[in-house]
């Protein structure tokens, strides 16, 4: 059968607009394929996956509250929010051009509020996870690369692992100069405790109590990620059940004061100040002692929360508390090092001592 030119014409414009409308339909894939840089070279996480990113990174979205810390001292500029806006108490220990990034939300974790949407918002180069990298965050990571078109990466997170972390970060960011600098860094610190525990048998090493909460009864076991700087600095943990138990436990004061630990860490003010006068406590040897020490928490908490770069600064203060004579470090300096260092910061001296204030054992006022 012939067919005219307005057939023909008039096939062709229903097939256009049969194209147009299929555009319209994909149009929020299509946009978030072309937000998307072209991808230059390929990396291989920590999860063993290959991964297409952009030759040059300058933005980051991190997957949780460890990713943040991680890109923060790796590449400020880089880290397109804090999963949670700093607090004002937080502020003087973060550089100060990083202080008002915004609050992004997290992909992973408790309270994991971040959807994609805000992830398209933000555009970055690269979703960053730093943690565990079982299959259940690989599948994460999979999917949400898949259905953003955005590289995502996975970073081993275990304390051990740091200088790996470090390292492939380092190279991932563009700043392996920086990466290798303070993995070294990191390996030169765990040296240093490895040298102290050589020759201090397990049985020798002091018993350590993790007192959280106000009434200071939830506790890490040994083992767990809550109680890995204890250990790693040649603490024994007393909440020890042979390993039948991981992670946050609540504990009776019973076992406690059966325990009898000679040191006891705490990040929480409320039982720190109490527990000198709660006669519950007063006959344990860490508190009749004076050995009660609080944590700083400032910008991120040194023995976890969350559990990143920052514990780094933990298991310093942890050496010393537990090797004074061996570990031979000045805390004041020591954290002002670090500080500069990792967090971009030139701590001023009412800082530094306010972040202080209890970390060496003094009495609460």
């Amino acid at each position: 059968m012939r067919q005219d030119g307005h057939g023909v014409r008039d096939r062709l414009g229903a097939g256009m607009r049969m194209v147009l409308a299929m555009l319209l339909l994909a149009q929020p894939i299509v946009l978030t394929l072309l937000a998307q840089p072209a991808h230059a070279r390929s990396i291989v996480d920590s999860a063993g996956r290959t991964v297409a990113i952009p030759d040059e990174v300058t933005t980051v979205f991190a997957a949780g509250p460890p990713a943040s810390i991680l890109v923060y001292i790796l590449k400020p500029e880089a880290l397109s929010g804090w999963p949670r806006a700093l607090r004002t108490e937080e502020r003087a220990y973060i550089a100060e051009p990083f202080r008002d990034l915004p609050e992004t939300g997290r992909i992973t974790g408790r309270g994991g509020e971040a959807n994609l949407e805000r992830v398209l918002q933000i555009k970055p180069d690269l979703i960053i996870d730093f943690g565990s990298i079982r299959d259940t965050y690989v599948d994460l990571a999979n999917r949400v690369q898949d259905q953003t078109g955005i590289p995502y990466v996975l970073i081993d997170g275990r304390f051990e692992a740091t200088p790996q972390a470090l390292r492939l970060l380092g190279e991932v960011l563009g700043v392996p100069e920086r990466g290798e600098t303070l993995a070294r860094d990191v390996e030169a610190t765990f040296a240093r405790i490895d040298a102290i525990l050589e020759d201090v048998p397990q049985d020798a090493r002091p018993r350590v109590y993790l007192a959280r909460g106000p009434e200071g009864l939830e506790t890490g076991m040994k083992g767990s990620i809550n109680t890995e700087i204890i250990e790693r600095a040649g603490g024994r943990n007393v909440a020890d059940d042979g390993g039948a138990t991981r992670g946050l436990v609540q504990a009776s004061m019973e076992q406690v004061i059966v325990a009898n630990p000679e040191i006891i860490v705490t990040w929480d003010r409320t039982f720190h100040a109490d527990v000198v006068d709660d006669p519950l406590w007063q006959g344990i040897d860490a508190v009749r002692e004076g050995r009660v020490y609080l944590s700083p928490t400032a910008p991120f908490g040194w023995i976890d929360r969350p559990p990143s770069l920052n514990r780094m600064m933990g298991l310093r203060w942890m050496a010393g508390l537990l090797y004074p004579d061996r570990w031979a470090g000045d805390l004041r300096r020591d954290t002002a090092e670090f500080y500069k260092l990792y967090y971009h910061v030139e701590l001023r001296d009412e800082d530094l001592e306010g972040l202080l204030e209890w970390a060496e054992g003094q009495p609460p006022k």
